[in-house]
Formats: structure tokens, sequence, C-alpha cells
């Protein structure tokens, strides 16, 4: 599981190399702070704490609408590469963890329409 997690990270951090100039936050920062909700994504259950202190760390990073562009993206491609990814219950995950993010934890939204106010449109 561990060797699985560590080729899943190097993986999501690969495909994130995809890094907006205007935009200061990074993947693997995203990565970092949702790496702990992985197996969560997938299963549901009992939300780790540490997973919605990620939650909340990346939703306090994020304040300028490039840098909510970008981990939308950065959310976005970590999504995809989580085999088995539950879109139901990472719709949840931000309200059980008592954080309201500017986009939804998916694979198919349209990060370009973030913006700074907090409003997204799903594609």
């Amino acid at each position: 599981m561990v060797s699985a997690l560590r080729f899943f990270t190097c993986l999501v951090l690969a495909v994130c190399i995809v890094a907006s100039v205007d935009a200061a936050i990074s993947c693997d920062t995203v990565v970092s702070s949702l790496g702990t909700c992985y197996v969560y994504l997938r299963q549901g259950g009992i939300v780790p704490s540490s997973c919605c202190g990620g939650v909340r760390n990346l939703n306090g990073m994020a304040q300028t609408t490039p840098d909510r562009q970008q981990a939308c993206k950065c959310v976005q491609s970590f999504t995809k590469s989580v085999p088995g990814f539950n879109q139901n219950i990472a719709y949840g995950l931000p309200g059980k963890c008592g954080v309201s993010l500017p986009y939804p934890i998916s694979n198919s939204m349209n990060c370009d329409n973030v913006k700074l106010s907090g409003t997204h449109v799903s594609s």
C-alpha cells in the first residue's frame, strides 16, 4: 500500500506540471494537502482529521483567482488519478470538514470559471 501510494503521488505530480504562470499554488502542494483523503475518496467512511486539515489548508492557500483556478486544476488532476474515485463522496467532503471550497472536488469541472467570489461552473 505504501509503495502504491508513493507511485500514485509521483504519477500525480508528473501530471500536475501544468502550473499556471500567475498562480503561486503548485500541484505538489495540493497533492500534499489531499493525499490523506485518498482512501476516503474511494471508499467513504469516517473522514480522517488529517484529510479535513488538508482541505482547510488548501482552501486557505487559494486566495486569488489564479490560485483558485490552479488549485482547481490540480484537484481535478488528483481526482482523475485516484482509482475508484467516488464522485458522490468527493462532493460532500468539504462540507464534512466544515469548509466551503470555491470549486467542487471533482474530475469534471471547468476550472477556468472559478473566480475569487467563490462561484464555479461545472462542465
